[in-house]
């Protein structure tokens, strides 16, 4: 076997010594990590993984007793496994890609609140989209974030198989990781289609969740601040 750096061709059998020390079979050479613990590696590019996917939506179907093969489901295989993909796409994302430098240094130590950030996800449970509005504030300290970089975290951690809880507080740790704030807050409205079209059928029902870090947790006038703010029409 041959040993090539990453950035080199590959040749059928051989081994790559990627950067970081490790080998990496072929096929696998492009492979990052992440900085959660839900995955270890991805493959060199999810559209690789489209047939297969396909493969997998097309026996769902037959499964379900419809015809594959007529027109009107003949592409639906390939759309569902590409809109999956998109659902999915944070998987490809890492905080560092999203942020891209756009941390300022500012002396300031004023409360920083974006509210009502759109967000979907997809619930981990069903495989079936949950949706809501995200709100996010920051005490800064000595550095701020791009507003619009608050936005793309959230799109990060919602574009995943998720639990609404797991996704609040991962907002929460991903902006307390680029700036060291002296705290930030994290609350999420969300509608679940899991309880809205299966289940107890709830369809006014909405979960609320909320995570609070630093001062945000410690000093009741700062998290009572937030949360007016945050309500605030």
């Amino acid at each position: 076997m041959k040993e090539l750096n990453v950035a080199t061709g590959l040749e059928n059998g051989s081994v790559i010594v990627a950067k970081n020390g490790k080998n990496t079979e072929n096929g696998h050479e492009k492979c990052t990590f992440h900085h959660d613990l839900e995955l270890d590696h991805r493959p060199p590019t999810r559209e690789a993984l489209l047939p297969d996917m396909a493969s997998s939506y097309r026996l769902l179907l037959t499964g379900l007793g419809e015809d594959p093969k007529r027109q009107g489901l003949l592409k639906t295989p390939e759309r569902a496994a590409k809109a999956m993909l998109f659902f999915t796409k944070g998987y490809d994302q890492s905080l560092e890609e999203v942020l891209n430098n756009a941390i300022f240094d500012e002396d300031t130590d004023e409360m920083v609140v974006v509210k009502d950030i759109e967000m979907f996800s997809m619930c981990e449970h069903h495989l079936v989209p949950f949706y809501g509005k995200v709100s996010i504030g920051y005490l800064p300290q000595g550095k701020i974030l791009g507003l619009s970089k608050l936005a793309r975290i959230v799109e990060i951690y919602s574009r995943r198989l998720q639990v609404q809880e797991r996704l609040t507080k991962q907002i929460a740790l991903a902006v307390t990781q680029a700036v060291r704030p002296a705290g930030v807050a994290v609350v999420v409205e969300g509608v679940h289609m899991c309880m809205v079209m299966r289940g107890v059928q709830k369809i006014n029902s909405k979960t609320v969740t909320s995570t609070m870090l630093g001062v945000f947790r410690d000093d009741p006038k700062t998290r009572e601040e937030f949360l007016n703010l945050v309500h605030f029409k």
